[in-house]
């Protein structure tokens, strides 16, 4: 990495400054010669690198989180279109237009609409377009419900008469059928499809009933750990519609007091089941269009249903099913008319198998395919019957993107870290696996958008010391166009004083762990400084990254000038370094990541820089459970712990993500209990920061209120923060910001 330069502006104050530099080296020289005293030269130094460090500005939490300082140009995302276009939602003033692109020249060749133009709607959020892109669907007054979930009012706009129909308000979802004749949607928990041409509106369920029965949008646990929330499809042939059902009825609902401003809080009832408890009853239906009937498709034994997808055949349907352990997962394909079904693909894991996207069919229904089998995630390419005719990718290294498939040039394209587990590339192959080209940069992180017919793609490069460039490139990776390269931000970051984001492994029980370690402008390695240490930990995650910094950082930054070492270290069961690694941590969740922690903090506490009685460490969610063991469980290293809406027991977090790692509270008890810090609270010794939102649907404020009674009933003193009515991410208005004041004063007054 190459070090922020200090570039000089000449007047007649910096030439003073340069005839003192130059000045002071000739009498460093002659000191040297002298050999004078050690002490007096470092003493001489320090001073000199004082001087130039007061000329930069050191970062404050309003630059971070009230003025928008280091906010970078980015751009918006993009749709592609057919051809070599795409399209762009952009914001005007007093509303909002969709723009077409050329992706040749990315020069705008036309407004597809204007909201200036629409009585209707004043402004709109979101657009989809139909196959042949001659009409759009806009949606306004979104309402949101979880993570990805929200209600709307959608029209349907005619792009050629500039005619505008209302399909519904409060829906969720709706889709065009291929044949771009009708709208598929789902409100009140059924689903409906409007004909556009008669605008009539067929009901295809009516048991939907909250918190009992849902047809055609997941429940919050599919939700927020499947990651997806329209659970139906139409076929490609426009005649039927496959959708998944719910019946949460038996699940147990979980409430949050919603204080508001009125006089009375209200609450907030949902189903969330937790670990050990049960699930929704999921089912697969296909709805026929042209009699009105609807048929339940029986898929065998299963827990849970997540993901669905049509083939390019129109009648098969292929489905994807998983056992409660989350370790067997079957890939069916169903005859939508017989509902005849076969296991095409079978695999199974001695821990369990992540669910992903990664599936393409080609035009004779053979498929690609994504796959840790051999170790580490690579594309396979599979027959319509199950039978394996390639792998396309293979070595010691991960696939951690398949962006798409070239059908005339028989190419994939992808992105992995073959260059690093810390670095993302852009690459092409060929179906058969040969001529792999790297068509982005090396190093950093890079992040490819195609075009729909694979032809050009955006780059997004950035590394550790530079901001996001934006790049217009074409199928080979050559650089057609610099579209956009943050050389403002650059020249405001130089303004500043920001250290170099330092990368390095370390030793730790066996494995080298990724690190970085940010160290303070004036770093002087004969002084001892406090140390900050940051994780996630969650599996597969990744917090050491060869990538342009986050908010957090630029707070480590600000920290660095006050003196502070901040340090981050990917432990075992953190991602793209394998699949062994990644599941190490299997069965015993925060065990062996809380082990990583304590034996680096020892290791890092050795460098002569360190304070070894001045180490502390943070961490936000998964992070803030780990923050809170290393504490308890480290005490002889940690003296400080932030913990930002924590997970204290995993017997309170969901079935999903929970069972994925641990199975259930009745097969591994100890799983769950010896790890938890709400069974060792007498352990702390340090200060200790708890804080969460207490409108968190998704790691529940409970978990906080419990680590706090447990800290009560053993007399152990600590500090913590409620933020009413606050989600997981504890953000709006004010909030964020004066979050990072009381944690920064926490550290000053504590670190």
């Amino acid at each position: 990495m190459n070090p922020v330069k200090i570039t000089f502006i000449i007047d007649i104050s910096m030439v003073f400054v340069l005839i003192f530099v130059e000045f002071s080296v000739n009498l460093a020289n002659f000191l040297f010669k002298q050999q004078l005293h050690m002490k007096k030269m470092i003493v001489f130094f320090i001073g000199l690198s004082t001087i130039l460090h007061a000329q930069k500005k050191d970062i404050t939490l309003e630059d971070i989180w009230k003025k928008g300082t280091f906010r970078s140009d980015y751009m918006n995302s993009l749709n592609s279109m057919n051809g070599d276009f795409y399209s762009l939602l952009n914001y005007q003033s007093g509303g909002t237009s969709v723009d077409k692109y050329n992706y040749q020249t990315l020069e705008k060749v036309a407004t597809i609409v204007s909201s200036a133009e629409i009585n209707e709607i004043s402004s709109f959020q979101s657009y989809q377009f139909n196959n042949d892109e001659t009409k759009l669907i806009l949606g306004t007054n979104f309402k949101p419900i979880f993570r990805r979930s929200f209600l709307g009012t959608f029209y349907v706009y005619d792009i050629a008469t500039k005619s505008i129909a209302l399909i519904g308000e409060d829906i969720q979802r709706p889709t065009f059928s291929p044949d771009s004749k009708k709208v598929a949607y789902a409100k009140d928990n059924n689903l409906f499809v409007k004909d556009l041409t008669t605008q009539k509106e067929v009901q295809i369920t009516k048991d939907g009933k909250k918190n009992e029965v849902i047809n055609g949008i997941t429940d919050w646990v599919y939700e927020e750990e499947f990651g997806f929330v329209k659970a139906f499809e139409w076929s490609t042939d426009s005649k039927k519609i496959a959708f998944l059902r719910f019946d949460e009825s038996a699940v147990s609902t979980f409430s949050m007091d919603v204080y508001g401003t009125d006089k009375y809080p209200s609450q907030h009832v949902f189903k969330y089941p937790k670990a050990g408890e049960d699930n929704a009853k999921v089912t697969l239906h296909v709805y026929t269009l042209g009699d009105n009937t609807t048929k339940t498709i029986a898929l065998g034994n299963y827990e849970y249903i997540p993901r669905i997808n049509w083939t390019k055949d129109a009648n098969t349907l292929s489905v994807r099913t998983l056992n409660r352990h989350q370790n067997d997962l079957k890939l069916y394909f169903v005859n939508a008319t017989s509902l005849q079904n076969s296991v095409v693909l079978h695999e199974t894991d001695k821990a369990y198998i992540d669910i992903t996207d990664d599936l393409t069919f080609l035009e004779d229904n053979s498929f690609i395919w994504t796959s840790e089998k051999n170790g580490y995630n690579h594309i396979y390419h599979y027959s319509k019957t199950g039978t394996l005719l390639n792998q396309i990718t293979n070595g010691d290294w991960e696939v951690t993107a398949y962006y798409g498939f070239n059908p005339k040039k028989k190419t994939i394209y992808y992105q992995s870290v073959e260059n690093g587990s810390i670095n993302r590339g852009v690459y092409s192959i060929s179906l058969q696996g040969k001529n792999k080209k790297l068509l982005s940069d090396s190093s950093g992180t890079n992040n490819g958008a195609f075009s729909k017919n694979m032809n050009y793609f955006i780059n997004t490069f950035s590394d550790a010391n530079t901001p996001p460039v934006y790049t217009l490139r074409n199928s080979k990776g050559d650089v057609l166009k610099t579209i956009k390269d943050n050389a403002a931000l650059k020249a405001k970051i130089a303004e500043f004083n920001i250290s170099e984001k330092e990368f390095s492994t370390v030793r730790v029980n066996g494995n080298d762990l990724n690190m970085f370690m940010i160290k303070p402008p004036n770093f002087n390695a004969s002084k001892q400084y406090p140390l900050l240490m940051y994780q996630y930990s969650g599996p597969g995650s990744q917090s050491v990254a060869n990538r342009w910094n986050n908010s957090n950082d630029y707070w480590y930054q600000m920290l660095a000038e006050q003196g502070y070492i901040i340090a981050c270290v990917d432990g075992r069961g953190t991602g793209f370094k394998g699949r062994d690694f990644k599941k190490a941590t299997y069965l015993n969740l925060v065990k062996y990541e809380t082990e990583d922690q304590i034996a680096a903090a020892k290791l890092l506490a050795k460098r002569s820089y360190i304070d070894a009685n001045r180490i502390g460490i943070w961490g936000w969610s998964f992070g803030g459970h780990m923050s809170t063991n290393c504490l308890l469980k480290g005490n002889d290293v940690f003296t400080t712990a932030i913990a930002v809406a924590p997970v204290t027991t995993w017997r309170f977090y969901d079935t999903i993500y929970t069972e994925r790692f641990l199975r259930t509270p009745e097969e591994n008890p100890a799983g769950y209990d010896d790890n938890s810090p709400l069974n060792y609270p007498e352990l702390l010794k340090g200060k200790y920061l708890l804080v969460h939102g207490t409108a968190d649907d998704n790691v529940h404020v409970q978990n906080a209120y419990r680590m706090a009674e447990a800290l009560i009933q053993t007399n152990k003193q600590f500090d913590w923060a409620m933020y009413p009515d606050k989600n997981h991410g504890i953000y709006g208005g004010n909030t964020r910001y004066h979050l990072y004041v009381k944690m920064t004063n926490f550290l000053k007054n504590n670190l």
